[in-house]
């Protein structure tokens, strides 16, 4: 078994906690990707899982063991950079064993684990070119299956992408995840870029400040954020965040936007919101999808509004829509063809039953 734990760790730097005391459980043969802004201590947590940074203070314990004490080559990990540090006299298949011809593996069991991973990799074609020979992906790959042929009980990756073009972190993102569909190991992964993390993760862990925010699935993450760091971080564009009050109104609970405009919360949030209407300090989470043109059945929980677009940014198969409410801007996802005009008014609709209300003082979403 190969679960990693992670109990009280922290990291001390001087007077610089990069690290704060942070617990965290990985099951044997998840995929848990690391993620949040530079700085939040990810990638120094990934360090120290690695061995290659020494632990303040806590416990790290991989496959039952603890390893505090351990040496990074004696912890059965095996890490792959954000470089690649590929030998360039070497050949791919070279670059790929020289771990195992280091440990004096038998040649018949480094050949056979070798053209394993080519063949996972898709790279057998590639075995006796050099690294100049290859292109950024490739070389990507090969670090990948240097990695793969010691059969470690964890990976872990440091934004192994970084370096790449758009297109292709595309592609090598669905590469690693079919890497980790073939070959079911432990994997710890760190990205500042939450679609990567969205995309490949088993369980996403936020990271802010040193501190861990969240833990989930993509989905919960998604849809059920603790907090409003969280909420803005996960998804692309951000949750819009505005402003606003609850009151009632001939026995209906509604947010108040502006003097002008407010909006009835569903009956369905109503028993949660209900104890908040003195509270005056809220943020309205919505997501840009939950605001769309209004259109004929939407739902019961969806409220029509107008607003004044300021901007608009045809998306191709979708349109982003920019308005005002009270000196907030407002992302909305709008149809290509619902005729939004920039300097023109619009109708909208706010779906509610996807609403969240967040306390602006702690963060918190309630």
């Amino acid at each position: 078994m190969a679960e990693v734990n992670l109990i009280n760790v922290v990291k001390r730097y001087d007077d610089v906690e990069a690290v704060r005391g942070i617990n965290l459980d990985i099951a044997d043969q998840e995929f848990v990707v690391l993620v949040g802004p530079s700085g939040c201590g990810k990638s120094t947590t990934l360090r120290m899982i690695a061995g290659l940074e020494d632990i303040t203070d806590g416990e790290i314990r991989i496959g039952g063991d603890v390893v505090n004490d351990v040496p990074p080559k004696d912890r059965d990990i095996a890490m792959v950079f954000q470089n690649y540090a590929l030998y360039p006299h070497m050949t791919v298949a070279e670059n790929m064993s020289f771990g195992l011809r280091l440990k004096r593996y038998p040649k018949a069991e480094i050949k056979a684990r070798v053209e394993e991973a080519a063949r996972i990799l898709d790279i057998a074609d590639l075995l006796d070119r050099k690294p100049k020979q290859l292109s950024g992906g490739q070389r990507q790959r090969v670090a990948m299956g240097r990695a793969i042929v010691r059969h470690p009980k964890v990976f872990l990756f440091d934004e192994p992408l970084s370096n790449l073009d758009a297109k292709l972190r595309v592609q090598m993102r669905t590469e690693i995840k079919k890497v980790h569909q073939k070959v079911r190991t432990t994997t710890i992964y760190v990205t500042h870029d939450q679609v990567e993390a969205m995309t490949l993760a088993d369980r996403v862990v936020v990271m802010n400040q040193g501190r861990i925010e969240q833990v989930g699935t993509p989905q919960e993450l998604y849809h059920n954020p603790a907090t409003r760091f969280v909420a803005s971080f996960i998804g692309s564009p951000a949750m819009n965040f505005i402003p606003c009050e609850l009151e009632e109104t001939n026995g209906q609970l509604r947010v108040r936007l502006t003097p002008e405009l407010s909006l009835p919360i569903p009956d369905s949030r109503r028993a949660r919101y209900q104890s908040l209407k003195s509270n005056g300090r809220l943020l309205l989470g919505l997501r840009p999808e939950h605001i769309t043109e209004m259109r004929p059945h939407l739902g019961p929980d969806v409220a029509p509004f107008e607003a004044h677009i300021e901007v608009t940014e045809p998306m191709g198969m979708e349109t982003l829509v920019y308005f005002s409410v009270n000196g907030t801007q407002v992302c909305a996802r709008v149809n290509p063809d619902a005729g939004a005009r920039e300097n023109a008014p619009m109708q909208l609709a706010a779906n509610l039953g996807q609403m969240h209300l967040i306390d602006d003082e702690t963060g918190r979403v309630i």
